[in-house]
């Protein structure tokens, strides 16, 4: 480990034009050292040409892996492997970081001892039009992950900033191709770790027309599956951190359960469906008649039948 260094991580599919602007987003700051390890996950394109051309542009800084396609999070721990950072970011292909962000957030790190994230505002921009309200939660202030993380990821991929230290007890990204950062995220969080806020922008995630591997559970049952294993595994990990059934997020997550059945019913996924259901009904309070209603006609006509029913009736009634 480098004492001051920040190593950032880019994995990258398929996004030769993005990653130059990400890679380039990562030179523009204010802070130095820095060291970029670009992990190129199996691209079909020209995305390792462009990647190449980064690392001969700038090679006391740009270090190139390449690696069977295996996803987001296989690729972000391999470039981890090969980084030496006393920080480490990890910086998708198609977001950017602000200048100032390393700048801002390991001042913030060394003022805040017992902190082992720095976080702050993000831009969430589609189109090129950045909304008028921080991305995700990134906007409001919180100590630890947990409950927080519970309702959604609290930040998009790009915004922290880790020190190696903690990195170190995380354990592994996740091989998981869905919500894989929020797994990763659960697994920081039932550490306790404490979190360090800076109250300024300091990046960028983009919405684009380009495949997006996030929304690829859509059509793919596969996918499905894997974000509902992602709720039981940050389920599981919030259990173990302590946090309380009553907990009003905790009850919302609860909730999330049940939409999951629904979802996973209506994409035929039968086992999975009831498996949501009944840890959803299990964890809930005060089980509404929805549940009752929806587990007694699960019964009589089958999971997915009773899902694509109630996706139907709720579409009337909008």
């Amino acid at each position: 480990m480098i004492d001051g260094l920040v190593s950032t991580v880019i994995p990258v599919f398929n996004r030769p034009a993005m990653l130059r602007e990400a890679v380039d987003s990562v030179l523009a700051q204010t802070w130095r050292p820095i060291e970029i390890v670009i992990v190129d996950d199996g691209s079909t394109d020209a995305t390792a040409v462009v990647a190449e051309s980064l690392r001969a542009e700038n090679p006391s800084v740009v270090k190139l892996l390449a690696q069977a396609n295996a996803g987001p999070g296989v690729a972000r721990q391999h470039g981890l492997t090969h980084s030496t950072g006393e920080f480490v970011q990890f910086l998708d292909s198609d977001d950017l970081l602000l200048p100032k962000k390393f700048s801002l957030q390991i001042a913030g790190l060394r003022e805040d001892t017992a902190a082992g994230i720095s976080y702050g505002k993000s831009y969430a921009s589609t189109g090129g039009v950045r909304s008028d309200k921080p991305a995700q939660r990134t906007g409001e202030v919180f100590r630890t992950l947990f409950p927080a993380l519970l309702r959604e990821p609290i930040w998009p991929t790009m915004t922290p900033l880790y020190r190696r230290a903690l990195i170190d007890r995380i354990g592994p990204w996740p091989r998981a191709r869905q919500l894989e950062d929020w797994i990763y995220d659960a697994q920081a969080a039932e550490l306790g770790v404490e979190l360090h806020y800076v109250d300024d922008y300091i990046a960028e995630t983009r919405d684009h027309t380009e495949a997006r591997l996030c929304r690829e559970w859509m059509s793919n049952p596969e996918g499905m599956k894997e974000r509902i294993a992602a709720y039981f595994e940050v389920m599981i990990r919030a259990k173990r951190a302590g946090v309380e059934r009553v907990h009003p997020e905790y009850q919302r997550f609860a909730r999330s359960l049940f939409w999951m059945a629904r979802n996973a019913g209506r994409y035929g996924l039968e086992s999975e469906a009831e498996r949501l259901f009944l840890a959803a009904r299990e964890e809930t309070l005060a089980p509404g008649w929805d549940y009752r209603c929806f587990g007694i006609m699960a019964k009589l006509l089958g999971w997915s039948r009773v899902s694509r029913l109630a996706e139907g009736i709720k579409g009337l009634t909008r």
